[in-house]
């Protein structure tokens, strides 16, 4: 990943934190293992959830850092994803970092407008013409909608992903752009970047 500019203390010490409980969780397993009538599986589901809990947070801080020297429109996206999370509204947004992305895309609809949380939440309300594709965010605007991305193709069998998460990781291993998808399925919240894919917090998750 890159290397990003914010400061990485606090949230270090509540990562630390968070991976000792873990770690103190795998401890008491291994102390308990010797009693035949207790059953791990139970706790192996709750340490996965604190795992994905660990990395949701630090990936939700993360996001905010890689987005920062690109874009002054973090809150707007963040109440965007957000909102389009509770209603489970898909969603597909491509913000351009110092990679140009003209031979990348396939061009949409030109929209050449300031970005604001509700004009990308109205882009992608089921049933609007331009909610298929990904929205192409630059700066602090939205500049097209209905964008088709290149799709991943390291997703094959039993982890199968949906098509935009599978352009959402296509475009980031050929760019250092940020993609955020949002699952209509799920209403779950990841960002691909380097061609890996990390989930984010949102109030549906918590």
């Amino acid at each position: 990943m890159d290397n990003v500019g914010c400061d990485f203390s606090p949230m270090k010490q509540t990562l630390k934190e968070d991976i000792h409980q873990v770690i103190k969780a795998l401890q008491n397993n291994v102390e308990v293992m010797d009693n035949e009538n207790y059953c791990l599986l139970g706790a192996f589901e709750k340490i996965k959830e604190d795992f994905l809990s660990i990395e949701m947070k630090a990936a939700t801080f993360y996001l905010n850092c890689y987005l920062s020297p690109f874009t002054d429109k973090y809150p707007e996206l963040s109440i965007c994803v957000q909102n389009m999370s509770k209603l489970k509204h898909g969603g597909l947004i491509v913000i351009q970092r110092e990679d140009s992305l003209q031979s990348l895309l396939k061009p949409g609809i030109p929209i050449g407008a300031e970005l604001t949380h509700s004009l990308l939440q109205s882009i992608f309300y089921p049933g609007s013409p331009l909610h298929d594709g990904a929205v192409l965010v630059s700066h602090n605007h939205i500049v097209s909608a209905a964008n088709v991305l290149p799709l991943s193709d390291r997703f094959t069998g039993e982890k199968k992903l949906g098509t935009r998460h599978r352009a959402a990781i296509g475009l980031s291993e050929k760019s250092d752009a940020l993609v955020l998808v949002v699952s209509e399925e799920t209403g779950r919240v990841s960002f691909a970047i380097d061609g890996n894919l990390h989930p984010i917090i949102t109030h549906a998750s918590i």
